[in-house]
């Protein structure tokens, strides 16, 4: 009795909302973007972790701060009986590794990764809850040098990438924590002032501090916060405005930073965000984030955590960064070189009873790094040529048949139809390439 075919619009085989299945074609275009940025953080130095996809949640937890908490998964192991979790970030995953499992490497580190995350995210918000992250840590420097190489690098993916529209927001958390620690608010108070700060609400800061009974300079320095932003005349006007040791250094810092970019060329790139505290938890100086135009949401972020080793036994001044992938992809999508990432050189046509010359070809072309697929099924010309269409390959390579003589082969470009005979000799000449270039 032969079994039944099940017509797949029939079967009910949804996904959780907040993830998606990526087919080839983007598929293909995150491939792109993750090699783009992982070359660049091959040559700065930086080796590659893979980090589990599960982690003790009591362990994990030790690295990140409540927001991270609240947005983990978590489920319990059978096996132990203990609490499992999700890493919602990698970052802490990194700490863990540093401080337990590398103490016989010199310092500093450097370390990169690709990898996915998972955090819960509001429904009604539409965001993904995987994020896909590309990021390094330099781990066991606290010089500004190193900072500033965060940022350098930044810029140099993106303009890797192609983007020459886009800002990198530097901010210094330490900045905002002296003002917050030397007005003596209440903690609640001053969580409702960044969460207003962070949306640059002034009138909003106004508010709160009009029903606080602190001193007006006090309320000046808080109230400045949110038109902290812009040039390098910001940190003239910041100094203007702080009170306290703390927050005075924190400008020294960031000047230091700054001059370290001057001398690698990407100051025009960069702006100046002191009100700009949507950092998370752990970070604890210089932090930044990545925009570019036309696209609402930071494609890359990161900072300086200098405590966050300490809380697995290893004390250990950091920086790092990360890109978010799916945002680049956003911004990304349809520009020439990604859509091109999609494409294929080559679709093998057969019409020869004898498959060894096609198979023959199909490893040449391959050796000499052309994509190369062989349309095994047995269809004609037209089929075969919408299939190479379908599946974005270049070009049609047909051999025998009555298209060309028998020292030639059939070059045939799928985008739209044209042909040309092809000596095979002229094929695998060293300074072949593409026959239709597009």
């Amino acid at each position: 009795m032969g079994t039944a075919l099940i017509n797949p619009s029939c079967i009910e085989a949804p996904l959780p909302k907040g993830v998606t299945d990526f087919l080839p074609e983007k598929a293909d275009k995150i491939a792109y973007i993750e090699g783009k940025i992982s070359r660049v953080f091959d040559l700065w130095g930086f080796r590659r972790i893979i980090t589990p996809l599960l982690e003790f949640q009591d362990v994990i937890s030790m690295g990140m701060g409540e927001d991270l908490k609240a947005k983990t998964f978590r489920f319990d192991d059978r096996q132990t009986g203990r609490l499992l979790a999700i890493p919602p970030d990698i970052t802490p995953q990194i700490a863990r590794i540093v401080a337990t499992r590398m103490h016989g490497y010199p310092l500093p580190h450097r370390i990169s990764y690709n990898g996915r995350v998972l955090r819960h995210a509001e429904i009604q918000s539409g965001r993904s809850r995987e994020v896909f992250q590309s990021g390094v840590e330099l781990i066991g420097l606290s010089s500004p040098e190193a900072d500033a190489e965060m940022v350098a690098m930044a810029v140099e993916v993106l303009q890797g990438l192609g983007f020459d529209n886009f800002k990198i927001d530097l901010g210094q958390v330490d900045f905002f924590r002296g003002i917050m620690l030397a007005s003596g608010l209440a903690p609640a108070v001053q969580n409702l002032l960044q969460e207003a700060i962070a949306k640059k609400d002034s009138s909003a800061v106004r508010e709160i501090l009009e029903k606080e009974p602190v001193a007006d300079a006090i309320k000046e320095e808080i109230a400045a916060l949110p038109r902290l932003y812009g040039g390098r005349e910001v940190l003239a006007v910041a100094e203007r405005v702080a009170g306290n040791d703390r927050s005075k250094k924190a400008l020294d810092n960031i000047a230091q930073v700054l001059e370290i970019l001057d001398i690698y060329g990407v100051t025009d790139y960069l702006t100046i965000d002191l009100g700009e505290i949507r950092g998370l938890d752990y970070h604890t100086g210089v932090t930044f984030e990545g925009f570019v135009g036309g696209l609402g949401e930071a494609v890359c972020g990161g900072g300086r955590y200098d405590d966050l080793t300490a809380k697995y036994g290893f004390p250990a001044p950091a920086t790092g960064f990360a890109f978010n992938i799916l945002a680049l992809l956003n911004a990304l999508g349809k520009r020439p070189e990604v859509e091109a990432s999609k494409t294929r050189d080559f679709l093998l046509f057969n019409l020869k009873e004898d498959r060894r010359e096609v198979l023959e070809i199909a490893q040449r072309l391959r050796a000499r790094g052309f994509t190369t697929a062989r349309d095994i099924i047995h269809r004609d010309f037209d089929n075969s040529l919408a299939y190479a269409k379908r599946m974005n390959i270049k070009q049609m390579l047909v051999i025998g048949g009555d298209y060309c003589a028998d020292d030639e082969v059939y070059v045939v470009r799928v985008a739209d139809k044209i042909g040309v005979a092809v000596k095979k000799i002229d094929l695998f000449r060293e300074d072949y390439s593409l026959k239709f270039e597009q």
